[in-house]
């Protein structure tokens, strides 16, 4: 008698698989269902599909991945459309299925296929997925979902890694790997769906407006040349929106883009992006106004923007003349900032993060007499009226 009902189904094979996510997924077209039931046994048939799709990426934890069939399921997703679907129907997924579709993007956007990273050129031919994505911010349910898929789609280390060691086997051909990679990059920073992040890192939930900060950081800082081709070409309006930032009235905005602001100004291929902004009036003033903050923490971090201002020795006349006519206040404000005096808790929480990370106080007064110094030069120098 035969009890082959009590055997383990037999594994799908990597197009089963893509074939039963796909279809899993077409199901739950509102159109189709019309049920609660319906929709809800729907998704219950999803997140059976994607736990299988992360254990064939992934492995089970006692059987590692074959990596044949892992290339093979890249493949078949590309090839059926399965990673549209993947972001178009991420807004009806529950709460399982979208922590093991982002497990899943991640590995599926790392898998090589001879010379190629079929995931990410996929991408490239349907960029209109990163403004998906992006504009998903607007949707509570989902936005840190695909915060943690867009930052996938732009991070280099980590991508970078693959291309390289890959550049040993293929040659010069894993090099187009890397540049479809910041053909991704480029998309989004160019994309009219960029200007949004100016909006979403203001968003009243917190959680939501810190992912989006960590991804408008990411585009800010990842690719240095591509970020600096875009700054130089995108000057104007790029600051303009930015020193919007740097004026919130939300403390957590103005700390957290004064920081990246240091971070990329000083960053070596935005050099000539820093000259041009250390010699306008307007920004200088902005910094003058943040080292009058309520937080010490803020006039710390404005100082170290201020003083490149105050030490460019080809300061414009305009900005001496600021500089001379504010010499008074500037003084009295300097003298009085220390990095030990924060007077909030929070201030104080920052003040003890930056004694752990051993930040050298002393070399701190000595540019500051450093500054003090120029701007009383700067005050007796004639012809400033």
């Amino acid at each position: 008698m035969s009890f082959s009902f009590f055997k383990p189904s037999r594994p799908k094979t990597p197009q089963e698989l893509v074939r039963a996510v796909k279809d899993s997924l077409l199901a739950l077209d509102t159109k189709t269902v019309a049920e609660v039931q319906a929709l809800k046994k729907a998704l219950e048939e999803v997140e059976k599909n994607f736990l299988a799709m992360r254990v064939m990426l992934c492995g089970d934890g006692e059987v590692e991945p074959n990596l044949d069939q892992v290339s093979q399921l890249a493949l078949e997703i590309c090839k059926e459309d399965v990673l549209a679907l993947f972001i178009h129907k991420l807004p009806i997924l529950g709460w399982e299925a979208r922590k093991d579709l982002v497990h899943c993007w991640s590995m599926l956007l790392k898998q090589q296929v001879g010379s190629t990273c079929c995931c990410v050129e996929y991408i490239e031919n349907h960029l209109e997925l990163l403004d998906f994505l992006v504009v998903c911010y607007d949707n509570k349910e989902i936005a840190l979902n695909c915060g943690n898929i867009l930052r996938e789609c732009i991070k280099i280390p980590t991508l970078a890694k693959v291309c390289i060691a890959a550049f040993a086997v293929f040659g010069n051909t894993s090099f187009a790997v890397f540049d479809t990679f910041m053909v991704l990059f480029r998309y989004i920073l160019e994309s009219p769906s960029f200007e949004l992040f100016f909006k979403y890192v203001e968003l009243p939930n917190f959680d939501i407006a810190s992912d989006a900060f960590s991804t408008f950081k990411d585009l800010l800082t990842k690719h240095e040349d591509a970020v600096s081709e875009y700054l130089t070409a995108h000057y104007d309006e790029f600051f303009e929106e930015y020193e919007k930032l740097l004026s919130s009235s939300n403390y957590v905005t103005r700390r957290q883009s004064l920081k990246l602001l240091s971070e990329f100004l000083l960053e070596t291929p935005n050099s000539h992006i820093m000259k041009r902004y250390i010699v306008e009036v307007r920004y200088l003033k902005v910094m003058m106004t943040l080292l009058k903050d309520s937080s010490k923490n803020i006039q710390i971090s404005a100082f170290h923007i201020f003083k490149v201002f105050v030490a460019n020795p080809n300061k414009p006349r305009d900005i001496k003349v600021i500089l001379a006519k504010n010499h008074e206040r500037l003084l009295a404000l300097l003298h009085n900032l220390s990095p030990g005096k924060g007077k909030s808790t929070l201030d104080h929480l920052c003040f003890l993060l930056h004694c752990m990370a051993g930040a050298d106080d002393d070399q701190f007064e000595e540019e500051k007499e450093l500054i003090i110094k120029e701007i009383e030069r700067v005050s007796r120098l004639p012809n400033l009226e």
